[in-house]
């Protein structure tokens, strides 16, 4: 089993505050809470940002990028665009000595229970002990089951049919319809269309060489730089335009900016997420 190291003193970290530390090549974000430290990955899972470089309120961290939300006791994921926990880590307090011993994924949870006043959240906590008392709580699983129903939810929300996407096709061109047809293109991992998740920008038009058709051109962003889905979402959107019987050929431009934030969602998306 891993070990403790030592990372930082009592005295060193404000309360509530935090600081950066490295245990055994990791970075580490050591946060110092009502008396209490705990320990998180320094990485937002939605786009890789240094979690410990965001505002800190009460038991939550957000990415300073994004503005995604994670628990810092559990290092579940709160808030869009992150949908993953980073990794919560064990924390030892003795003597007024903060140590750390890095937890390996799978490992199971264990670690204090949350405050009442702040809901636990998340499949893994991290372990906190005060002036050498070590306290161990149960793992809650009420965000798990809200995740589940939030994704059977998404789920289950209709996209147009066969018949109605052949009605679709044969409409007039426009940029109301191209939105309409790519609300068909669903991001794999939150399963909302493309449209409600506020990635498309700019839908133009212009005259194909055969004078009775157009070629689209559409400005569209990722809630990332490196968002592992873009390939697909590219290729989803030119396919699913392209079945309209007016459209030549489809250019997709990739743009990040202004910025993709949560902000940018409707509140179908919203609702989807159970974001409130």
């Amino acid at each position: 089993m891993p070990e403790f190291f030592h990372v930082a003193d009592v005295a060193d970290v404000s309360d509530p505050g935090k600081i950066l530390v490295e245990v055994d090549g990791e970075m580490i974000a050591l946060f110092h809470v009502s008396g209490s430290f705990y320990a998180i990955d320094d990485v937002c899972t939605h786009d890789g940002g240094p979690l410990v470089d965001g505002e800190l309120q009460d038991y939550t961290i957000a990415c300073p990028r994004h503005g995604a939300k994670f628990d810092i006791r559990t290092g579940a994921a709160l808030s869009m665009p992150a949908i993953r926990p980073t990794l919560a880590h064990d924390v030892n307090v003795e003597n007024g000595s903060v140590s750390v011993r890095i937890r390996e994924p799978g490992s199971g949870p264990s670690g204090n229970p949350a405050p009442a006043s702040v809901p636990a959240v998340g499949a893994v906590h991290a372990v906190s002990s005060q002036k050498g008392d070590t306290t161990t709580g149960s793992h809650d699983t009420t965000s798990a089951n809200t995740t589940s129903a939030n994704t059977t939810s998404a789920n289950t929300t209709s996209a147009n049919t066969p018949t109605e996407t052949q009605s679709l096709t044969s409409q007039t061109l426009s940029e109301d319809l191209v939105r309409e047809l790519l609300k068909q293109v669903k991001d794999p991992e939150l399963f909302v269309n493309i449209v409600d998740l506020g990635l498309i920008y700019d839908v133009s038009f212009s005259q194909a060489p055969d004078k009775s058709k157009q070629l689209v051109s559409i400005d569209m962003t990722m809630t990332s730089p490196a968002c592992p889905a873009g390939p697909q979402l590219i290729a989803d959107t030119k396919r699913v335009v392209n079945t309209h019987e007016k459209v030549a050929d489809v250019e997709v431009r990739i743009v990040m900016e202004p910025p993709w934030t949560p902000d940018r969602m409707t509140d179908d998306a919203r609702d989807q997420l159970g974001i409130f």
